[in-house]
């Protein structure tokens, strides 16, 4: 087999071609409109906002900083200032049961107008009303229906009073009540003159009284209804004259807004209302009556260009779905039609309404709650805690609002498979997937939309012109980014932080534009503020608290590559793994997996040696061994199957026990037919172990074995390219395990002959000889 060769400095980095920058500095650019390489989400975007069907909300599937918020809410508006205006609503006091609001829809503008209308016709009937009571006319009306009663009684006090005289008796007054006394030579007896009678004459007087007391009483007896006759009588005239008054004023704004569905028939209860309550509504205060008849303006959209788009950022239940307000009144909560307050769907309705996925999902009964109004078409202010606590208060239950909107959530994938999954009904509320790309395809073209897409976001962030060779190193950073050579990343957010920064390192030099220079202080000032962790890892190893070798030579033992996240920053560090092989039938033991720190993959990863042994090595006798692999000075879970190459590898040491260069380090995945497969992480696993041999220092034989599969992944940062052009350090891509074995351990991996077997003196050879010795010493045959 032909000794591998390393990869070249070009294969390690695509550099940008400066040729393919045509300008000098950016401000000669056009500026870059639309959106960065979202050409199939702009395309879903435009078909969920032209279906006007039920259940074609928008979901903008999409990882943060790839610029899905501002795409959502740029396209939307675009497209939402070339639509009519939605109608206004507000709620009325219904005056038939307080308890139910009324709700009105108007043409946009109008309930401006209605509030006006109604709060300048409600001021006039309280300015006229009272004066309609106290007119000369009304008076003399009120004053003969008082005139009319008192005739009757006094008729008939004067019909007691003259049969009283009949027999000496004086009828009289007092404060309100009537009396009787005898009367003598026309003057009032007092008990003193009356004691002095004949008692005949006495007893005759005292039934002469007692038969004017019946007789008195029989002649008042209609008194009560001459009363009933004279309150019903003034209640008429009350209710005429009110109706009077109030019926023209009334009548005019009625006449006015009689087109709207529900307002003639509040203006007639209102009408009805103020004629009937006349009396009690003068006493009451303009503030209190403008309370009870004025207009709640629940939705204005008399400013509103085109339809609305609303972004509700805290979409709790009262802010997405309104809510009825409190007064305390002694202690009492107390509320009525003018304390209902919109929330966002109302704000939204007729237009579009913007949520994040995983805030609305954060807040108790709101997904379910919108759904219920999707369906129904219809905004209801509820309570949704009072179905739960069980205390039932009184509260009000104001008219539903007919709802037509789009909603647009913006979440994570994740999100979306996860109620895709869970809720059935999501994906009939929510048909238009808006699926944002990570990365675009990096092209002469698409490398010159990046460039003037850099001279917008500068221009947008008040920044400085970046030079060619600045935008050339952004779009190499771009690469890196994404992980591939042939693309570039999306990610706009991190895009605009590091040219913030950059420009920051640009007023600390002085200079006019945004450089190169400038780019690297920035990304080197990034890593120097997030290597905290990583260094104390490279200390550990340093200091040989965490025992790797980066030279000389050894059985069992390899130098594996893994990748740390913490939050959002990763790098790579170089890992022991070790593998013991003796006599026995357990097979390959996984110690992560026995002490279950191992997780499912890396698990998968392990079990996948036993199926490459067989295969390889095992076809005409059983596979019998005992063997344990670790992943040394490991002590929290472990995840991925980029370890099982340098598995197997180490394996084969400690089974052959021929010994591995310990000056390598290696990454990668391997099938049950010894391919190699791509890993991620690729460019952060070969920095750490670069790093490492840098800090010892380079000896010229240090290298990392990678897999083929990675190589257009590959955007190494300038010291390790530097360092490979120099001779001082090595990146190997294998495709299959023999290669990585002919590099770890110097000699021929063996190619199989006719009859089966390997040529000798090669390392599969010996594999097969140690597995055979391994079979005879456990079965004794």
């Amino acid at each position: 087999m032909e000794k591998l060769k390393p990869l070249s400095c070009e294969a390690l980095y695509k550099v940008c071609d400066t040729n393919l920058l045509p300008f000098r500095t950016t401000e000669t650019l056009e500026s870059f409109s639309g959106f960065f390489g979202q050409e199939r989400a702009i395309e879903a975007m435009g078909f969920g906002v032209g279906m006007r069907r039920p259940g074609y909300n928008l979901f903008v599937m999409g990882n943060p900083h790839t610029g899905r918020f501002s795409f959502a809410m740029e396209n939307i508006k675009g497209i939402a200032k070339k639509e009519k205006k939605p109608s206004d609503w507000c709620y009325l006091n219904n005056l038939q049961d307080n308890r139910y609001p009324i709700a009105v829809e108007l043409l946009a503008g109008k309930a401006t107008q209605l509030r006006r209308d109604n709060k300048r016709m409600v001021e006039t009937i309280m300015t006229e009303l009272p004066a309609a009571f106290e007119n000369p006319s009304y008076q003399r009306k009120k004053s003969k229906i008082e005139r009319d009663f008192n005739r009757h009684y006094d008729q008939a006090i004067d019909g007691v009073e003259r049969r009283a005289r009949e027999h000496s008796i004086a009828l009289y007054r007092d404060a309100g009540s009537v009396g009787f006394t005898p009367v003598a030579e026309g003057q009032a007896m007092d008990e003193a003159m009356f004691s002095q009678l004949p008692e005949d004459v006495r007893d005759a007087f005292t039934r002469n009284i007692a038969d004017l007391e019946d007789f008195l009483n029989d002649s008042l007896t209609e008194m009560p209804q001459w009363r009933r006759e004279a309150a019903e009588r003034m209640k008429v005239l009350d209710r005429e004259t009110a109706r009077q008054t109030i019926s023209p004023l009334v009548q005019s704004v009625k006449d006015k807004y009689s087109s709207i569905s529900g307002l003639p028939e509040y203006f007639n209860q209102l009408e009805s209302y103020i004629v009937k309550n006349s009396a009690e509504l003068i006493s009451d205060e303009r503030q209190t009556l403008l309370d009870q008849f004025g207009i709640n303006l629940l939705v204005d959209n008399s400013k509103t260009k085109g339809a609305p788009v609303i972004f509700e950022a805290h979409p709790s239940y009262d802010n997405l779905f309104g809510r009825v307000e409190y007064n305390s009144d002694m202690g009492a909560m107390v509320t009525n039609y003018q304390m209902i307050r919109s929330g966002a769907l109302h704000r939204a309705n007729g237009g579009y309404l913007i949520l994040e996925a995983e805030k609305l999902l954060e807040q108790p009964f709101v997904y379910s709650a919108l759904k219920r109004a999707l369906k129904a078409h219809e905004v209801r202010i509820e309570n949704p805690i009072s179905e739960l606590s069980g205390v039932s208060t009184i509260t009000l239950s104001p008219t539903p609002i007919r709802l037509q909107v789009k909603v647009v959530l913006i979440g994570g994938r994740d999100t979306y498979y996860l109620l895709q999954e869970l809720d059935q009904d999501f994906e009939k509320m929510f048909r238009v997937v808006v699926d944002f790309d990570e990365d675009v395809e990096r092209t002469p073209s698409s490398i010159r939309n990046y460039a003037r897409l850099m001279k917008t976001l500068a221009d947008e962030e008040h920044l400085a012109p970046l030079t060619r060779e600045a935008v050339a190193r952004l779009v190499e950073q771009s690469s890196r980014l994404s992980g591939d050579q042939e693309l570039l990343s999306t990610h706009i957010g991190e895009l605009v932080d590091l040219l913030c920064e950059a420009d920051y390192k640009r007023k600390g030099t002085g200079d006019d534009l945004i450089s190169a220079r400038h780019v690297e202080l920035a990304l080197e000032a990034q890593e120097k503020r997030t290597g905290r962790l990583a260094q104390k890892i490279l200390d550990g190893i340093l200091n040989e608290t965490v025992l790797i070798n980066s030279e000389g030579k050894a059985v069992g033992k390899s130098n594996g590559l893994t990748v740390l996240q913490v939050g959002d920053v990763s790098f790579g560090t170089p890992a022991r793994i070790t593998a013991t092989v003796h006599p026995g039938s357990r097979g390959i033991i996984d110690i992560e997996r026995e002490a279950q720190l191992g997780q499912s993959i890396h698990s998968k990863g392990v079990l996948i040696l036993s199926g490459y042994l067989g295969h390889q090595y095992a076809q005409d006798f059983p596979l019998t061994l005992s063997a344990s692999i670790a992943l040394e000075q490991s002590y929290g879970y472990v995840d991925g199957d980029s370890a099982s190459l340098a598995e197997i590898c180490t394996l084969i040491s400690a089974l052959t026990h021929i010994p591995i260069y310990q000056q390598y380090a290696l990454t990668g995945s391997i099938n049950q037919y010894g391919e190699v497969q791509a890993i991620g992480g690729v460019n952060e696993k070969i920095e750490g172990f670069f790093k490492l041999c840098d800090t010892r220092g380079l000896t010229g034989n240090q290298g990392v074995i990678i897999p083929k599969a990675n190589v257009r992944n590959l955007m190494l940062k300038k010291e390790v390219v530097n360092a490979v052009d120099g001779g001082l350090f090595s990146i190997y891509a294998v495709a299959t395990v023999d290669e990585c074995l002919e590099i770890l351990m110097g000699r021929s991996a063996g190619k199989r002959k006719e009859n089966g077997s390997f040529t000798q003196r090669s390392i599969n050879h010996q594999v097969v000889k140690r597995l055979k010795e391994l079979h005879t010493a456990v079965s004794g045959k």
